[in-house]
């Protein structure tokens, strides 16, 4: 049986009815649905947020909360409690290092979990209630344009396009205000009639439901794809082809792919019993739930309400969560091999819209794991927050007595073996098949930075190696390592230098 209501607005100071949230739009739950019921007036305070779940669908549930206010003792069943690991885990620890004494407090069986993954606005409503300001305060939008950061959009098609420096000079709004741009570039907030608050607040909404806390799956990651998903758009085979509703689909994709990320992947979710590894029953658990909850905002902010519920809405939903689910590297293969029996066969027509819709599947694979493609100078900067991710990982791992993840162990792995493998296995495949696809200069380009930030790492590997032994043999060749990892290796080959 499904039980729904559609309810007002209640405001903080009312009580929350015996066993509905109160929020700004509708609920929806199964009341068979083993995961969610109706909650517990002893567990929960005040709070506006959102559960719906499509009965329909088995994957399509997401979740919303605004400002939630939890009870400091949040109490679970016991059944509930051992069927389930991870909620004996405080996910908050996953974004502190690793000290060398620990307090009895810290393994007290009485400490109870007060954030879920996807309750990203309690964090930041509890940082308010702790005193603590926000990290990043968004300012109005005609502050975000002004003086660097608009000569630097100015240059958002060119390939070593400082993110880093980019999101400085915006004060912590890269993604917002790189996404505006873009959207504006495109003529797409007048071909859609936009409305621009309602934009506004959605691409808040989205930067906001990243976790700044994550090393590398954060609102910058997701800034630094769509800017690389942009200029994969501009390739002369795409831009002559892709459709209006192609490129809009393309950069809400970027933005949101990665959306409500918890900073540990899937396998760590699946062997902790998590609720969303149970709900999208282990099949693409990180993905689905970035759709959903991508999908949530739209509906929250309506967005795309203005356009027809059948004919476009639900569409570019769908088409959405293709293309973020196509992310998953787990299916790296399956779409690698797809892609590569495309082109021995010659037969990608970008005419057909199956096919444009499966190149930007494959462009944004590319732009997702583009970091190792960078120069050198951002390509290290990228591959030392994504090792410190695993290696937090693993120490939450440890801590909980959990078998460590592969390459989670900062004990037997370190950042160059780490992206030497992942370019060798990942990366080198996929991009030499999008240079057989569009062999420009920025397919070069790429590839000459693959090769040469691998020797760079090599080079590092090597040294670090040579410091550990002491003195190097009398064997060993001083020009190999600077042929390999020196200074060369921060040169662009010839005929591939951007202009």
């Amino acid at each position: 049986m499904e039980v729904c209501y559609q309810l007002p607005v209640l405001p903080l100071d009312r009580p929350v009815p015996k066993h509905v949230l109160s929020r700004r739009g509708a609920i929806s739950f199964s009341s068979s649905s083993s995961l969610f019921g109706a909650p517990d007036p002893r567990q929960l305070s005040q709070r506006r947020g959102a559960i719906s779940y499509d009965s329909s669908d088995q994957t399509a549930l997401y979740i919303r909360m605004l400002d939630v206010r939890v009870r400091s003792q949040v109490g679970f069943e016991p059944e509930r409690r051992s069927s389930h690991p991870y909620l004996c885990i405080d996910f908050r620890t996953l974004h502190t290092r690793p000290s060398s004494g620990s307090t009895s407090a810290d393994s007290s069986p009485e400490r109870r979990v007060h954030r879920l993954l996807s309750f990203q606005r309690y964090l930041h409503s509890s940082r308010l209630l702790r005193g603590i300001p926000q990290q990043i305060p968004l300012h109005i939008l005609d502050e975000d344009y002004t003086g660097q950061a608009r000569c630097m959009l100015e240059k958002v098609g060119t390939w070593n396009f400082d993110i880093f420096l980019f999101d400085r000079l915006t004060n912590g709004n890269s993604l917002i205000t790189l996404t505006l741009h873009l959207l504006n570039q495109y003529g797409l907030v007048e071909l859609f009639q936009l409305d621009m608050l309602k934009l506004w607040r959605f691409l808040v909404m989205v930067q906001e439901d990243y976790h700044s806390d994550n090393p590398y799956h954060n609102a910058v990651h997701a800034a630094d794809v769509t800017q690389a998903m942009y200029c994969f758009m501009q390739e002369p085979i795409l831009a002559k082809s892709l459709t209006s509703c192609d490129i809009l689909l393309g950069l809400l994709a970027a933005a949101t792919h990665d959306l409500d990320h918890p900073g540990v992947n899937q396998p760590f979710l699946i062997k902790t019993d998590h609720y969303l590894a149970t709900l999208y029953r282990n099949n693409s658990v990180l993905e689905n739930h970035h759709w959903k909850s991508a999908v949530g905002l739209l509906r929250e902010t309506g967005l795309f309400s203005h356009l027809p519920a059948e004919d476009s809405s639900l569409n570019m939903e769908r088409e959405l969560g293709s293309l973020i689910l196509a992310t998953d590297i787990s299916r790296q293969n399956d779409y690698l091999c797809r892609f590569r029996r495309h082109l021995d066969q010659d037969n990608l027509c970008v005419s057909n819209a199956s096919h444009r819709h499966f190149l930007l599947q494959m462009a944004l694979k590319c732009a997702d794991i583009c970091n190792p493609c960078r120069p050198w100078e951002l390509s290290k900067q990228w591959s030392e927050k994504v090792t410190d991710e695993f290696f937090q990982q693993g120490d939450i791992e440890k801590k909980h007595k959990l078998e460590v993840s592969p390459v989670c162990d900062r004990e037997m792995n370190t950042v160059g073996n780490i992206q030497i493998g992942f370019m060798t296995y990942v990366v080198e495949p996929l991009f030499a098949e999008w240079t057989r696809f569009s062999d420009t200069r920025l397919s070069h380009t790429m590839m000459g930075h693959i090769r040469l930030n691998k020797a760079s790492w090599g080079a590092l590997l090597r040294e670090q190696s040579s410091v550990a032994e002491g003195p190097s043999s009398p064997g060993t060749d001083p020009e190999d390592g600077a042929a390999t990892g020196g200074s060369s290796s921060k040169e662009i080959p010839q005929g591939s230098r951007e202009s």
